[in-house]
C-alpha cells in the first residue's frame, strides 16, 4: 500500500483551519452540554464583545474568528471555507492564503469594533470568509476572467447578510475589504512599485510581504483602536 504524500498544490492551510474551527466548536459543545456552543465558558471568553476589548481583552479580536454558535452556523463557514479555501491556497501558496485569511479576519474584527453596538456578541469565521471571497474577485479580474459569477455570491451573501436576523453586516464588510486589499497588495503592488529592471521574483515577493504585513497591523491596530473605545462610531 502506498503512502499518500502531500504536494505543493495540497491546501494544507485550509484542510488546517477547518480543523481547528471544527475542533474548538466540539470543546465548546462538550463545555456547554449542548450545541448550543455559546454558552461554554470557552466561547464566552473567546467571543467579540468591544465592552470587553476595551477592557483589555484583545485576544478575542483572533479568537472569535474560530468561535461558532450552532452546528449549522458552523457548518455553512466549513463547507465555504472548503469550497474557496482550496484554489485561493494553490493560487496564493500556503504562507500568503494564510496571511490573506487572517488579515481578513482581523479586519473583520476591527468593523465590529467600529461599527457594531457594545453589547453585541459576534462570533464566526465569515469575516475571514468573506475575505476569501474578495480574493477571489482580485484574482478573477487579474486573470481577465469576467468576474459576474464571483460578484453574483458576493452580492447574495451580502442581502443575506442585512436581511437575515443576527448576522454581522459589519465583520462581513471588513473581511472583505481587507482580504480584497491583502490579495490585490500581492497581485499588484509589485508591478506598480518595482521598475522593470527590478522586477525580479524575490523582490515581488518581498514588496508583497511587506504590503501583507502592514495590512495585518493596520487590521490589528484598527481593532484594538476602537476596540479601547466603549462607543465605537456609533
Amino acid at each position: 500500500m502506498s503512502t499518500p504524500t502531500v504536494t505543493r498544490n495540497t491546501p494544507i492551510g485550509t484542510y488546517a483551519l477547518i480543523a481547528v474551527n471544527v475542533v474548538i466548536f466540539a470543546l465548546c459543545v462538550i463545555q456547554a452540554k449542548s450545541f448550543d456552543a455559546g454558552l461554554a465558558p470557552l466561547f464566552q471568553h473567546g467571543d467579540l464583545v468591544r465592552a470587553d476589548v476595551a477592557n483589555g481583552e484583545y485576544w478575542r479580536l483572533l479568537t472569535a474568528g474560530f468561535l461558532h454558535f450552532t452546528v449549522m452556523h458552523i457548518a455553512l463557514n466549513v463547507i465555504s471555507l472548503y469550497i474557496l479555501g482550496r484554489d485561493l491556497e494553490t493560487a496564493l501558496g500556503h504562507s500568503r492564503f494564510l496571511m490573506v485569511y487572517f488579515i481578513a479576519l482581523f479586519g473583520g474584527s476591527a468593523a465590529v469594533m467600529l461599527f457594531e453596538a457594545g453589547n453585541v456578541r459576534s462570533a464566526g469565521a465569515s469575516g475571514a470568509i468573506y475575505g476569501l471571497m474578495g480574493a477571489m474577485l482580485v484574482i478573477v479580474l487579474k486573470a481577465r476572467i469576467s468576474p459576474t459569477g464571483v460578484i453574483t455570491i458576493i452580492v447574495i451573501n451580502l442581502v443575506f447578510s442585512v436581511t437575515m436576523p443576527g448576522i454581522s453586516l459589519a465583520a462581513h464588510m471588513g473581511g472583505l475589504v481587507f482580504g480584497a486589499a491583502a490579495t490585490a497588495a500581492v497581485i499588484y503592488l509589485p508591478a506598480r512599485l518595482l521598475p522593470d529592471e527590478s522586477r525580479t521574483q524575490h523582490n515581488a515577493s518581498r514588496v508583497g510581504w511587506i504590503a501583507l504585513i502592514v495590512l495585518l497591523v493596520v487590521a490589528i491596530a484598527l481593532g484594538i483602536i476602537a476596540g479601547s473605545s466603549r462607543s465605537g462610531l456609533l
